[in-house]
């Protein structure tokens, strides 16, 4: 008995039959939830997978608005809404469409653009998760270029003062603190500022040299040296020099002759300016701007009228007649060098060097004054002055305040 039970006990025949139906029972039980969670599993991946694509494109297009903002390549209506438009990336539609709050630039506040990009796949999609559009919500504050802070002053330096004897200030002046000044309280009748009373920054010749450069640069530039002044030229019929854009081949543009000039446009010089009265130069200004990247060189025997700006990246030496009107008013600047004056007549406006502004020796019998009046009433081409339309400024900052996804 005991032989037959131990034989039955080492016999092991059917034991791997018996673990196969288990493993086979166990298998049939879970094998139908893990399909069914690898399939969940897939179309999850291909969920994020497509949400992704939709973000990356919704994202290119905060960045295509952001072009179009810096570059002045969007139109605002009056709602302050722009018109949509659209993209495709990552295989993706993108509607765009931005909204520019209206606030005032000219006292110190930034713009303040908030961008909606959404994207949607062109697909339809398994789930409605897949066919769900993202939307990217950003705010985008802008800083642009306002200079008119620096026609509250008379005279404005952010080196030296130089006032030599027989000259007089009627207006405020401004220069960095520490800086030199001369005779301050027999000069000048008015308020002397420097940096430790009203915080001023000096622009730079970049972001000047910008600014003019888009007025003109649709031209085709002239390699011309010399312009010439027609005879027979008068006061009721000028001369008129049109918007310029002017290389000269030599370096220097010489504008030479004898009669009367009126200013059409801007005129910027990619390099040296000369006005060479022979004998003599009229020019009205007629509210617009001189610039060159050189120096600029206004010589006795020129007559200045009207309002406008000269302003060159070098030196500026100015020593004209003057024969403006009561409102007229004259920026006479050097962005990064000295600024030479002694025009005959009462000068009307502001006078800026980055180095020195020097007022050279006046005539004992008739003193010279810079004069300073409110700019407001002169329609004068400069950074954030009369400047209405923001797309006008020059864009100088950006900076991305909240950039949130917003799913639909």
């Amino acid at each position: 008995m005991k032989a037959i039970v131990k034989r039955a006990i080492k016999d092991e025949k059917g034991a791997a039959l018996a673990l196969a139906l288990v493993l086979l029972v166990v298998g049939g039980l879970i094998l139908t939830p893990l399909l069914g969670l690898m399939s969940t599993g897939l179309l999850a991946g291909q969920a994020y997978e497509r949400h992704t694509d939709r973000l990356y494109a919704a994202d290119a297009g905060v960045e295509d608005a952001i072009w179009k903002i810096q570059t002045h390549n969007l139109k605002f209506g009056t709602n302050n809404w722009s018109e949509p438009w659209h993209l495709t990336a990552n295989g993706k539609n993108v509607t765009i469409v931005v909204y520019r709050e209206d606030l005032d630039p000219y006292c110190g506040e930034e713009f303040m653009y908030r961008i909606l990009s959404t994207a949607a796949s062109d697909d339809g999609g398994g789930t409605a998760a897949i066919g769900t559009p993202t939307t990217i919500d950003a705010y985008l504050a802008v800083s642009a270029m306002n200079l008119s802070y620096m026609l509250d002053y008379a005279i404005i330096s952010n080196s030296t003062i130089e006032i030599q004897p027989n000259n007089f200030v009627d207006g405020d002046v401004w220069l960095p603190d520490g800086s030199q000044l001369s005779d301050p309280k027999e000069a000048i009748n008015g308020t002397v500022d420097d940096s430790s009373t009203v915080g001023l920054t000096w622009p730079n010749a970049e972001d000047v040299s910008s600014y003019y450069w888009d007025q003109v640069n649709d031209l085709e530039p002239s390699t011309d040296d010399q312009i010439d002044i027609p005879e027979d030229t008068g006061e009721n019929a000028p001369f008129i020099i049109p918007r310029l854009s002017s290389v000269p081949s030599g370096g220097k543009l010489t504008v030479n002759g004898d009669g009367w000039i009126g200013l059409g446009g801007t005129i910027y010089v990619k390099g040296n300016l000369l006005l060479k009265a022979q004998p003599q130069i009229n020019i009205d200004l007629n509210g617009k701007t001189i610039f060159a990247e050189g120096w600029i060189n206004i010589p006795p025997g020129v007559t200045l009228s009207g309002s406008g700006c000269i302003i060159a990246v070098g030196d500026v030496t100015f020593k004209p007649n003057m024969a403006t009107e009561e409102d007229d008013f004259v920026l006479v600047m050097s962005v990064t060098g000295m600024t030479t004056l002694l025009p005959n007549g009462t000068f009307t406006g502001c006078v800026a060097g980055s180095e020195v502004v020097q007022l050279q020796p006046g005539d004992p019998n008739d003193p010279f004054t810079v004069q300073w009046i409110d700019p407001e009433e002169a329609e004068l081409n400069f950074p954030g002055l009369n400047e209405t339309n923001p797309d006008d400024l020059l864009i100088t900052g950006l900076r991305i305040e909240s950039w949130e996804i917003n799913p639909e």
